[in-house]
Formats: structure tokens, sequence, C-alpha cells
């Protein structure tokens, strides 16, 4: 029994190998559904078990099931990135041993002959991403018809990361009753209900914890900084002085995943960076790194922010402050999982602390403040604040007065207000009559009359 379900007796043997004896939240709920026929919509925390959530129901299913003589793939796992698909396909891979079921995995940086090889094969299950998945059904090599079982995992990342209509081409292939399962981080992502609407069955709901929940093992902290300078400085610090047994820092540029390898190798060994730019055997030499202890500090951008699980992240310092509330709730998400404690520091710079306001709105909680006595900075932060937490701008001084506004306003514009001016300044005041000199004391030039006709 694995919450309270009667699971085949090979995948309780697989779920021991793991040392999982116990369901985390969004299992319970999530498994009977699954396992009754229904489509479900998750919203969960990252870290909160949401592979096994949908792989344990799905991998039952598919052993109670034969399937149809030649039948194709029958269960497909969409997921944003690589590392993730890895991730989930180490997972499924778990238990397919176990059984007489078969998963195959397709990402971008490995070859096509080899994948298509793969898809021959019908394996049961297929871990992918939405553009190679793409690319495989353009070239005739994948087929969907048989598809029993579809999931979204981190729908909300793929929306964000322009795979919608990545989304939409493999839900047009894809036998149409089939169940499926969506699970996202948050719910009021604005693409997220359009998706589930258009691609779920009368969805059952479920949300645990939601981003706006404080984490209770994730202790959040902002140090001020004054520049690129004082953040490296900090960052040079903190690696030094911290307890943790691996630490990843994010960055928003590949180029400054590439300054920042540089520079902290001048100060410490086990450096490892990873981007987007980095092939698939690059990457995965990187992972096999980390998880082997051979690095213990990566340096990365939001790619590493999702589908990372390595054993003992429990410091994450974000040298540039993500630019969204959802990617930073990804960020810290790498550390304090499955009830390990975790810390997470933000380096917070002058044009950085709306940024950093907004995500404690969008979380609704605070960052606690921190600072290092030996290397305190020049920036205190905004001397004034607003509701909202963000910086007060200075207010600017009033003008001498409305008419002397828009008569300067006129003026640029070559000395001649429009009609809601011209009602503003009010009558035209007269001018002097004319002294009979070329110019008046108030510097107009005098009137010039007509000559009488001899007629008049």
């Amino acid at each position: 029994m694995f919450a309270n379900v009667e699971f085949n007796a090979r995948l309780l043997t697989g779920l021991e190998q793991l040392n999982i004896s116990t369901p985390t939240e969004v299992q319970e709920l999530m498994l009977p559904l699954a396992l009754a026929g229904k489509d479900v919509q998750v919203c969960a925390e990252t870290g909160s078990g949401k592979t096994l959530a949908y792989l344990l129901p799905i991998l039952e299913l598919l052993l109670n099931k034969p399937a149809a003589p030649n039948a194709a793939t029958r269960a497909l796992v969409l997921v944003p990135t690589r590392e993730l698909a890895r991730q989930v396909f180490k997972t499924a891979q778990h238990f397919t041993e176990l059984t007489h079921l078969n998963a195959g995995l397709l990402t971008g940086g490995d070859e096509f002959k080899y994948q298509a090889a793969v898809l021959r094969k019908n394996p049961e299950i297929i871990i992918s991403t939405p553009g190679r998945l793409v690319d495989h059904i353009k070239r005739g090599t994948a087929e969907l018809k048989d598809l029993e079982f579809l999931v979204l995992d981190e729908a909300d990342r793929m929306l964000d990361m322009g795979f919608a209509e990545d989304m939409n081409l493999v839900v047009s292939h894809a036998n149409k009753d089939r169940q499926t399962f969506m699970l996202s981080a948050t719910l009021r992502h604005e693409g997220i209900g359009r998706i589930a609407r258009a691609m779920l069955r009368d969805p059952e709901v479920i949300t645990t914890h939601t981003v706006q929940d404080q984490h209770e093992y994730i202790r959040q902290q902002r140090i001020l900084a004054d520049d690129n300078a004082h953040k490296d400085r900090l960052l040079v610090w903190l690696l030094a002085n911290e307890t943790y047994d691996k630490a990843i820092i994010f960055v928003n540029k590949r180029i400054e995943v590439q300054r920042l390898n540089e520079f902290l190798r001048r100060h410490r060994n086990g450096i490892a960076m990873l981007h987007g730019d980095m092939t698939q055997d690059e990457r995965n030499y990187v992972m096999q790194s980390l998880r082997e202890g051979k690095r213990n500090i990566l340096i990365a951008t939001d790619v590493a922010a999702r589908g990372l699980d390595v054993e003992g992240m429990d410091l994450v310092i974000n040298y540039d402050l993500a630019r969204k509330g959802d990617e930073y709730v990804h960020r810290i998400g790498r550390t304090g999982r499955a009830g390990k404690t975790g810390l997470a520091i933000s380096l917070i710079a002058a044009y950085e602390w709306n940024l950093k306001a907004s995500i404690e709105r969008y979380l609704q909680q605070l960052m606690e403040s921190r600072e290092i006595p030996e290397l305190k900075g020049n920036y205190r932060g905004p001397k004034k604040l607003k509701s909202s937490g963000k910086a007060a701008g200075a207010k600017k001084k009033p003008k001498a007065g409305k008419k002397a506004a828009i008569a300067k306003g006129a003026g640029a514009r070559g000395g001649k207000a429009n009609a809601s001016e011209k009602k503003k300044l009010g009558p035209r005041p007269s001018r002097p009559k004319a002294t009979g000199t070329l110019m008046d004391s108030e510097g107009f030039a005098p009137v010039k009359r007509k000559k009488p006709s001899p007629d008049a």
C-alpha cells in the first residue's frame, strides 16, 4: 500500500529502493483521482513530489491494461528543459527497469537518428521537450494516435519560454480520448486557464502550498550592494564563510555566468557553470560532476532554476535578482527540498530595489535584511518608501504659476498659444498707443495708420 492505494508489487519495490514510504501531500491528493481516470490540474510548489504523483498512476494503469497490437507510445510527458526531462526520465527508468515497460527520452542536443530509432521501438512512455517533439512530428518519426496519457509538467514555464504553439501542435496530433495531467507552480499565470480549458476535460483541481505560502525550510535574506564590484566581494565572502554542501549562484545573462566563472576560479576550487548555449554533453558533464561531488558551486542562468535536482544544494545566491516572482520561487526552490533546510540570499543593488519589492508583494512575505559589517556599502536603500515597498521618487518643484507654464510652453512652440491655452491665459492685454518712435516703451512697434482717402 502507498497512499492507501494497492500498487503493483514491482512499483512498491521501486519505492522501497528509493527509500520512499510516505506520500507527499500532492501525491496523496492526486493518486486516487488519476487512477480513477480523471483529468487533473495541479498547483504545487517545487520539490513537492509532483513527478511521482503522475508517474505512479500512469505506470500502474499501463501495467493493468495490455497494449493493443503494434501500439505506438501510450504516455507522453512534456517538460520545458533538458535538465528536467533527464530528471523525469531517470525516475521513470528506475521503475520501468523493474517491469516490462520502456521509457524513451527526446531532447535537443541528441542526434535525430538515435532518437528516431528509440521511437521505432514504441516505448510506452516518452519524456520530451516541446521543440524536439515537434521536430519529430513534422518529420513523421513520432506517432501520438495511441496516446492514453498526456502530462504537461511545469506548464507555466513552457508558456514563459514561448512553447504555447508547440504545445498546441502536440495536442492536435494526440489521441483525443487521452487522460491529461497539467502541473504548474502557479494558477495565476495568464495562460494557464486558457491551456486548461483547451486541453483538459472537467479537470479536478489540486492546490497544495501556493507560491505565497512561506516555505518553512528556506530562510530568505537580502544584502544591499553598491554595484557589481561590491557584489563580487560579497559573493567571495559568502562562499568562504557560509556553511553548505553545495551552492548555486543565479545570474540573468550568459556573459555574466562566464565572467563570474573566471572570477571565482581565482578564489576557489570546485566551480562549474551552466547556461543555455552549452551543448548537451557539456551540460551532462556539469550535472554529473555536481552529483558526484567533484564540483560544489554552480553558476547558472535560469536554465537551472527548474529541473535541477542535486542532493545537498543548501545555499542559493541570487547575484542578479530574478525578473519575476515565479522565477524567484523556482530559484530558491533548489534548496530546502525533502524536508531539509536551506538558505537563499539575494544581493540587491539600487536598480533592483523595486523589483525586490514587487517579488515580496507577490509572495506576501519579506526578505530578512542582512549586513556584512566588513563589507558595508554606501547604498542604504531608498530614503522614502511607497506603501507598496517601492522607492518613492523625489517630488517635482511646482512652477511659478499655471499661466507662466502655459506661456512658456507656447513660447517654445513659436509664441502662439492654442485655444485651450488662450482660454487659460484670459483676454490679451491691449497694446499701448504709438508714440511716433520706432519702438515704444513696452517694446511694441508703433501702429501704422492709413492715410484718409480723398473721398473720405
